[in-house]
């Protein structure tokens, strides 16, 4: 058997592993059954966003190629910033997805960050660039992420918003990636990303839809109307690939990073989670008005 897909199998294995264990009751069960410890949920869930919010913004600053000035090094301060009072909202149970102009100007901010990667990227050619955009495009999505489950201090709860949102991502991606395989023919974004394709992309959407359906269905208790959430991340998931993607192909990066062996990176692993958190977090604070 290739040793690289051995290797890409097992990282995987203990990846989902790890989402599934930080994303569900599970991990505080399994820990606390072990030890004599208390372990909520909540706390298992807040170590693996700020895990892969610092892993993800030292693979950003390495990607854009910062210069010697002080920009490199006030990245992480404004990211520990801005993950601090999003911070205190999640362990305070302030997240009520009432309509907040500075959450709306936050997403705003992304999707400026993002049209000016394709449409001005000279802009990033500079470092004061590198800084904006690593802070907008890695600290507030991971912030937001906060946001997406429910918990509460008088039990020992813990929502799965997170975890049927990373299972609807995978399996956006896996559709797409069958569907284009066996009948691509045109080209989504050849110069960004040659191997997708727009019959991919409708396979992606489509079989996602399908699987939000059976989520709707036996998970009532999820906030929103998951054929909703299923149709935004088969939307968007792709578009968060093609960011990484322009991302590194601007500076020349083939990935983010190594420490997810045969995969790459946090940020090529997490590329689609970035785009589709403060999409479906916006969803949750309009879902309020409908």
């Amino acid at each position: 058997m290739d040793k690289n897909l051995i290797q890409r199998t097992l990282s995987g294995i203990v990846y989902v592993a790890i989402i599934i264990l930080c994303t569900t009751p599970i991990g505080a069960q399994l820990i606390n059954g072990i030890s004599l410890g208390l372990v909520k949920q909540e706390y298992l869930y807040y170590g693996l966003i700020t895990l892969l919010l610092g892993v993800g913004s030292w693979e950003c600053i390495k990607i854009m190629k910062f210069g010697d000035g002080y920009e490199k090094w006030v990245v992480l301060p404004l990211v520990v910033f801005i993950f601090y009072v999003f911070s205190k909202r999640y362990f305070h149970f302030d997240f009520f997805f009432d309509f907040r102009i500075s959450e709306i100007l936050a997403i705003l901010l992304i999707v400026i960050a993002v049209v000016t990667l394709f449409k001005y990227p000279n802009e990033l050619y500079y470092d004061s660039g590198k800084l904006i955009f690593t802070v907008i495009y890695v600290a507030l999505p991971f912030s937001f992420a906060l946001g997406l489950p429910k918990f509460s201090s008088f039990d020992d709860g813990f929502s799965l918003e997170v975890l049927f949102l990373f299972i609807l991502i995978w399996s956006s991606d896996t559709f797409a990636y069958l569907t284009g395989k066996f009948f691509g023919k045109h080209k989504l974004a050849p110069k960004i990303s040659p191997k997708k394709t727009w019959e991919g992309y409708i396979g992606g959407v489509i079989l996602t839809l399908v699987l939000s359906y059976f989520i709707e269905h036996y998970q009532p208790g999820l906030r929103g109307n998951w054929m909703v959430v299923g149709f935004l991340v088969a939307a968007f998931a792709p578009a968060g690939d093609l960011v990484e993607s322009q991302l590194k192909r601007n500076f020349g990066v083939k990935d983010s990073g190594n420490i997810l062996p045969g995969h790459g990176g946090v940020l090529d692993r997490l590329d689609s989670f970035l785009i589709c958190v403060p999409v479906v977090y916006l969803y949750f604070i309009l879902e309020k008005f409908i």
